[in-house]
Protein backbone atom coordinates (compact mmCIF):
# COMPACT_ATOMS: atom_id res chain seq x y z
CA UNK A 1 0.00 0.00 0.00
CA UNK A 2 1.44 3.26 -0.92
CA UNK A 3 1.72 6.03 1.83
CA UNK A 4 0.59 9.45 0.40
CA UNK A 5 3.33 11.56 2.58
CA UNK A 6 6.17 9.91 4.49
CA UNK A 7 6.30 10.58 8.17
CA UNK A 8 9.83 11.37 7.43
CA UNK A 9 8.90 14.76 5.46
CA UNK A 10 6.40 15.93 7.70
CA UNK A 11 7.97 15.54 11.45
CA UNK A 12 11.42 16.76 9.69
CA UNK A 13 8.98 19.75 9.44
CA UNK A 14 7.24 20.18 12.24
CA UNK A 15 10.18 18.96 14.89
CA UNK A 16 11.32 22.77 13.15
CA UNK A 17 8.80 23.86 15.35
CA UNK A 18 9.69 22.47 19.20
CA UNK A 19 12.81 24.88 18.64
CA UNK A 20 12.82 28.31 20.03
CA UNK A 21 11.72 31.18 17.79
CA UNK A 22 15.09 32.22 15.07
CA UNK A 23 14.89 35.77 13.61
CA UNK A 24 15.31 34.63 9.98
CA UNK A 25 15.65 36.77 6.75
CA UNK A 26 13.10 34.73 4.14
CA UNK A 27 14.15 34.88 0.58
CA UNK A 28 11.92 36.95 -1.46
CA UNK A 29 10.56 35.22 -4.10
CA UNK A 30 12.40 35.33 -7.20
CA UNK A 31 12.11 38.40 -9.69
CA UNK A 32 9.95 37.48 -12.63
CA UNK A 33 11.13 36.14 -16.00
CA UNK A 34 7.98 36.85 -17.80
CA UNK A 35 9.31 37.36 -21.72
CA UNK A 36 8.60 41.25 -23.40
CA UNK A 37 6.09 41.33 -25.34
CA UNK A 38 6.11 40.39 -29.12
CA UNK A 39 6.76 42.78 -31.24
CA UNK A 40 4.88 42.99 -34.06
CA UNK A 41 5.96 43.57 -37.68
CA UNK A 42 4.03 45.54 -40.06
CA UNK A 43 3.26 43.93 -43.54
CA UNK A 44 5.15 45.22 -46.65
CA UNK A 45 3.01 46.98 -48.80
CA UNK A 46 2.51 44.92 -52.44
CA UNK A 47 -0.58 47.29 -53.86
CA UNK A 48 0.72 49.22 -57.30
CA UNK A 49 -0.60 52.76 -57.38
CA UNK A 50 -3.54 53.59 -59.34
CA UNK A 51 -2.93 53.49 -62.97
CA UNK A 52 -3.97 57.14 -64.73
CA UNK A 53 -7.22 56.93 -66.54
CA UNK A 54 -7.92 56.82 -69.96
CA UNK A 55 -8.94 60.17 -71.62
CA UNK A 56 -12.59 60.25 -72.02
CA UNK A 57 -13.33 57.20 -69.86
CA UNK A 58 -14.74 57.12 -66.00
CA UNK A 59 -12.96 55.54 -63.27
CA UNK A 60 -13.91 52.49 -62.87
CA UNK A 61 -15.87 51.72 -59.29
CA UNK A 62 -13.79 50.33 -56.43
CA UNK A 63 -15.14 46.89 -55.84
CA UNK A 64 -17.40 46.56 -52.13
CA UNK A 65 -16.17 45.35 -49.44
CA UNK A 66 -18.07 43.12 -46.87
CA UNK A 67 -17.93 44.40 -43.16
CA UNK A 68 -17.75 41.48 -40.87
CA UNK A 69 -18.55 41.62 -37.34
CA UNK A 70 -16.58 40.40 -34.73
CA UNK A 71 -17.56 37.56 -33.24
CA UNK A 72 -18.73 39.16 -30.39
CA UNK A 73 -20.68 41.97 -32.15
CA UNK A 74 -22.58 38.80 -33.86
CA UNK A 75 -23.39 37.76 -30.11
CA UNK A 76 -27.03 38.12 -29.30
CA UNK A 77 -27.34 41.08 -26.87
CA UNK A 78 -28.81 39.97 -23.61
CA UNK A 79 -26.95 36.13 -23.92
CA UNK A 80 -23.30 36.78 -23.30
CA UNK A 81 -21.28 33.69 -22.30
CA UNK A 82 -20.87 33.19 -18.45
CA UNK A 83 -18.37 30.69 -16.60
CA UNK A 84 -19.68 29.56 -13.38
CA UNK A 85 -18.28 31.28 -10.40
CA UNK A 86 -15.21 29.80 -8.34
CA UNK A 87 -14.68 29.64 -4.83
CA UNK A 88 -11.33 32.02 -3.87
CA UNK A 89 -8.61 30.95 -2.49
CA UNK A 90 -6.85 32.34 1.04
CA UNK A 91 -4.59 34.41 -1.70
CA UNK A 92 -5.60 35.51 -4.50
CA UNK A 93 -2.35 35.58 -6.30
CA UNK A 94 -1.43 32.16 -7.66
CA UNK A 95 1.87 30.58 -6.32
CA UNK A 96 4.30 28.54 -8.41
CA UNK A 97 5.78 25.36 -7.85
CA UNK A 98 9.63 25.91 -6.60
CA UNK A 99 8.60 29.34 -5.22
CA UNK A 100 8.37 29.83 -1.45
CA UNK A 101 6.03 33.38 -1.12
CA UNK A 102 5.96 34.95 2.19
CA UNK A 103 2.12 35.45 2.62
CA UNK A 104 -0.40 37.41 5.18
CA UNK A 105 -3.18 34.53 5.67
CA UNK A 106 -6.86 36.03 6.71
CA UNK A 107 -9.10 34.84 9.65
CA UNK A 108 -12.20 34.07 7.65
CA UNK A 109 -14.96 32.01 9.10
CA UNK A 110 -15.48 28.34 8.60
CA UNK A 111 -17.36 25.66 9.00
CA UNK A 112 -14.55 22.97 10.41
CA UNK A 113 -15.09 19.11 11.09
CA UNK A 114 -12.49 17.22 13.28
CA UNK A 115 -11.20 14.31 11.78
CA UNK A 116 -8.17 11.13 11.97
CA UNK A 117 -7.28 8.64 9.52
CA UNK A 118 -4.36 6.03 8.16
CA UNK A 119 -2.51 7.49 5.72
CA UNK A 120 -3.35 5.39 2.66
CA UNK A 121 -7.53 6.17 3.26
CA UNK A 122 -5.95 10.26 3.75
CA UNK A 123 -7.42 11.45 0.58
CA UNK A 124 -10.85 9.27 0.75
CA UNK A 125 -11.57 10.81 4.03
CA UNK A 126 -10.51 14.08 3.71
CA UNK A 127 -13.07 14.26 0.70
CA UNK A 128 -15.64 12.65 2.87
CA UNK A 129 -15.06 15.29 5.45
CA UNK A 130 -15.37 17.82 3.37
CA UNK A 131 -18.96 16.21 1.65
CA UNK A 132 -20.24 16.58 4.99
CA UNK A 133 -19.63 19.83 5.80
CA UNK A 134 -21.28 20.59 2.71
CA UNK A 135 -24.02 19.13 2.88
CA UNK A 136 -24.57 20.47 7.15
CA UNK A 137 -24.23 23.85 5.05
CA UNK A 138 -27.28 23.57 2.66
CA UNK A 139 -29.33 21.97 5.40
CA UNK A 140 -28.95 25.23 7.41
CA UNK A 141 -28.66 27.54 4.27
CA UNK A 142 -25.21 28.77 4.25
CA UNK A 143 -22.69 29.23 1.10
CA UNK A 144 -19.26 28.31 1.07
CA UNK A 145 -17.20 31.43 0.38
CA UNK A 146 -13.75 29.71 -0.67
CA UNK A 147 -11.84 26.75 -1.18
CA UNK A 148 -11.45 23.58 1.13
CA UNK A 149 -8.65 23.02 3.83
CA UNK A 150 -7.21 20.36 5.65
CA UNK A 151 -4.74 21.53 9.02
CA UNK A 152 -2.90 18.96 10.25
CA UNK A 153 -2.68 19.09 14.09
CA UNK A 154 -1.08 15.86 14.79
CA UNK A 155 0.89 13.04 12.96
CA UNK A 156 2.39 9.52 13.55
CA UNK A 157 3.22 6.05 12.10
CA UNK A 158 -0.21 5.30 11.41
CA UNK A 159 -1.99 8.32 10.09
CA UNK A 160 -2.56 11.64 11.58
CA UNK A 161 -5.55 13.98 12.92
CA UNK A 162 -6.65 16.92 11.01
CA UNK A 163 -9.40 20.09 11.04
CA UNK A 164 -11.18 20.40 8.02
CA UNK A 165 -12.70 23.61 6.82
CA UNK A 166 -14.56 25.21 4.34
CA UNK A 167 -14.79 29.08 4.50
CA UNK A 168 -18.10 31.06 4.62
CA UNK A 169 -18.89 34.50 4.17
CA UNK A 170 -20.43 34.63 8.07
CA UNK A 171 -20.77 32.34 10.55
CA UNK A 172 -24.55 32.03 10.98
CA UNK A 173 -25.69 33.55 14.50
CA UNK A 174 -26.68 32.33 16.71
CA UNK A 175 -24.92 29.11 15.56
CA UNK A 176 -26.94 25.55 15.34
CA UNK A 177 -26.19 22.65 17.31
CA UNK A 178 -23.59 21.03 16.80
CA UNK A 179 -24.45 18.40 13.77
CA UNK A 180 -22.02 15.34 13.40
CA UNK A 181 -19.06 17.56 15.23
CA UNK A 182 -19.82 20.67 12.74
CA UNK A 183 -18.65 23.65 14.48
CA UNK A 184 -17.86 27.15 12.95
CA UNK A 185 -14.18 29.22 13.95
CA UNK A 186 -11.75 30.61 11.69
CA UNK A 187 -8.89 29.48 9.50
CA UNK A 188 -5.55 29.56 10.30
CA UNK A 189 -4.58 33.46 10.09
CA UNK A 190 -0.66 35.42 10.13
CA UNK A 191 2.50 35.07 8.35
CA UNK A 192 2.98 32.10 6.21
CA UNK A 193 4.99 30.88 3.55
CA UNK A 194 3.85 29.20 0.54
CA UNK A 195 4.78 26.11 -0.67
CA UNK A 196 2.20 25.76 -4.31
CA UNK A 197 2.00 21.84 -5.24
CA UNK A 198 0.92 20.95 -8.76
CA UNK A 199 0.60 17.09 -9.75
CA UNK A 200 -0.98 14.10 -7.79
CA UNK A 201 -1.34 13.85 -4.40
CA UNK A 202 0.69 10.90 -4.09
CA UNK A 203 3.64 13.16 -4.97
CA UNK A 204 3.26 15.52 -2.62
CA UNK A 205 6.22 14.28 -0.63
CA UNK A 206 8.73 15.81 -2.87
CA UNK A 207 7.08 19.29 -2.16
CA UNK A 208 7.30 18.81 1.47
CA UNK A 209 10.92 17.48 1.24
CA UNK A 210 11.41 21.00 -0.53
CA UNK A 211 9.59 22.58 2.55
CA UNK A 212 11.39 21.24 5.55
CA UNK A 213 14.82 21.55 3.80
CA UNK A 214 13.98 25.23 3.07
CA UNK A 215 13.24 25.73 7.03
CA UNK A 216 16.20 23.91 7.39
CA UNK A 217 18.42 25.71 5.42
CA UNK A 218 16.95 29.24 6.63
CA UNK A 219 16.48 28.60 10.12
CA UNK A 220 12.96 29.46 10.26
CA UNK A 221 10.91 27.90 13.05
CA UNK A 222 7.48 26.98 12.40
CA UNK A 223 4.05 26.18 14.53
CA UNK A 224 3.38 22.92 14.69
CA UNK A 225 0.65 22.52 11.91
CA UNK A 226 0.86 22.56 8.39
CA UNK A 227 -2.24 23.94 6.46
CA UNK A 228 -3.06 22.21 2.87
CA UNK A 229 -5.65 24.25 0.90
CA UNK A 230 -7.02 22.71 -2.44
CA UNK A 231 -7.42 25.06 -4.81
CA UNK A 232 -8.76 22.62 -7.59
CA UNK A 233 -10.92 19.42 -6.48
CA UNK A 234 -9.47 17.16 -4.83
CA UNK A 235 -10.20 13.75 -6.65
CA UNK A 236 -8.33 11.23 -5.96
CA UNK A 237 -4.72 10.47 -5.17
CA UNK A 238 -3.54 10.07 -8.55
CA UNK A 239 -5.12 12.82 -10.38
CA UNK A 240 -2.06 15.15 -11.65
CA UNK A 241 -4.16 18.48 -11.98
CA UNK A 242 -4.57 18.71 -8.59
CA UNK A 243 -3.33 22.02 -7.47
CA UNK A 244 -2.86 22.36 -3.54
CA UNK A 245 -1.33 25.59 -1.24
CA UNK A 246 0.52 24.05 1.55
CA UNK A 247 1.16 26.85 4.43
CA UNK A 248 3.91 27.20 6.76
CA UNK A 249 2.76 29.47 9.96
CA UNK A 250 5.93 31.20 10.73
CA UNK A 251 6.32 31.43 15.05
Amino acid sequence: MIRLRPLAALSAALMLASGPPVSAQQAAPPPSTAPAPAQTNPLPTTTAPNPMPAPGKSPAPAPEQSVVPPPAAQTAVGTPATAAPTRPTLIEKAGEPGDVDEVTLPAKPAAILSGKTKWEEAVPNLKQAFARIEADLAKIGVAPAGRPLAVFTRTDDDGFEFEAMIPVAAAPNPAPADADGLRFGTTPAGKALRFAHRGSYESIDSTYETLTAYLDAKDIVVQDRFVEEYATDLKDGTDDNLDVNIFALVK
